[in-house]
This record gives C-alpha cells, sequence and structure tokens, in this order.
C-alpha cells in the first residue's frame, strides 16, 4: 500500500512536465509525481479520460481530486506558506477563482511558456 500521495500529470505536455519539474525542486511536496501514461490508473479508480484532462491527486486510499483541488492539495503538502494558499483554495469564493483559472490555463497550456501543440487538449475534452 502506498504511504505518500501522488501527483498524475500529463507526461506528453511539456508545460506540465516543466511545471511538475519546477514544483519538485522548488516547493518540494510529499508526494510523488507520476506521468498518467505510465501511472497505475486503473488501481487509482481513475478513467484514462478524467487523468488526459487535468491533473490529479491521488491519497494513499485513492481518494482523488482533480484539476484546482488537486493544486491545492499539492500546495497543502509543501508545507509553509504553501500549504495556507492551498487551504485558501479549497473554500469558496477561491475555490471558484482557481477552478476558473485552473481550466484557462489547462485550455491553454499549449500557447503558455514551454507549451508545444502536444500540450493541447484532447478536441473533444476542451
Amino acid at each position: 500500500m502506498r504511504t505518500r500521495p501522488v501527483l498524475v500529470f500529463d507526461g506528453d505536455c511539456s508545460f506540465c512536465t516543466s511545471s511538475v519539474r519546477f514544483i519538485e525542486r522548488h516547493l518540494r511536496p510529499r508526494c510523488a509525481s507520476i506521468p498518467w501514461q505510465r501511472a497505475p490508473l486503473a488501481s487509482f479508480g481513475v478513467p484514462r479520460r478524467r487523468a488526459e484532462h487535468e491533473v490529479l491527486w491521488v491519497t494513499p486510499t485513492n481518494e482523488v481530486h482533480g484539476g484546482a483541488q488537486a493544486v491545492a492539495k499539492l500546495l497543502m503538502s509543501a508545507g509553509k506558506g504553501w500549504a495556507v494558499l492551498g487551504a485558501t483554495l479549497t473554500f469558496p469564493p477561491m475555490r471558484w477563482l482557481a477552478r476558473a483559472l485552473y481550466q484557462l490555463i489547462a485550455h491553454n497550456r499549449h500557447r503558455l511558456p514551454g507549451g508545444t501543440p502536444a500540450c493541447a487538449l484532447p478536441a473533444d475534452r476542451r
């Protein structure tokens, strides 16, 4: 059984991969990070279509948080001031703003620094 949460991200997306590597180096969250393309999605109870669409935070008991709430959980695991910011993102109205910002970034990640055409979400998931 896993003892640490897992951050599941899009390993084909340069923007996502660069973002996760930056976070690992500078925030040092207490989790494992794995691209969804190599993650045991079935054992997490996560459909592939969901993993293609959003970053996921999977707890050791397989509770799954997606999108902005996955980011909030990631920040909370980093401790210090990051934990305060993460906790803030779990309550309205910050939760709503975080969700809108996450969706804006996710839908435009191929246009962001480090993004490539491979970063675009599948057409049926935009």
